[in-house]
């Protein structure tokens, strides 16, 4: 499936920020770097939500990385 943890986290990665680009979209809102680092900032606050450990790294590693 996975050639590795390194590949697994970089398609969570994608499919996060992928999935947070398509919610920006349908509530008109423009999805600039920043603004997808923020929104990722602001859902991983929320800790009501039930994430697993895999999608609470991706969220991290996608906040990092688009704060670069």
């Amino acid at each position: 499936m996975y050639s590795n943890e390194a590949d697994e986290l970089y398609d969570e990665m994608c499919r996060v920020v992928g999935d947070m680009v398509f919610t920006l979209h349908d509530f008109g809102v423009d999805s600039k770097q920043i603004v997808i680092a923020d929104a990722l900032r602001t859902a991983l606050a929320h800790k009501g939500e039930e994430r697993t450990e895999l999608m609470v790294k991706a969220m991290e590693a996608a906040v990092r990385v688009l704060d670069r």
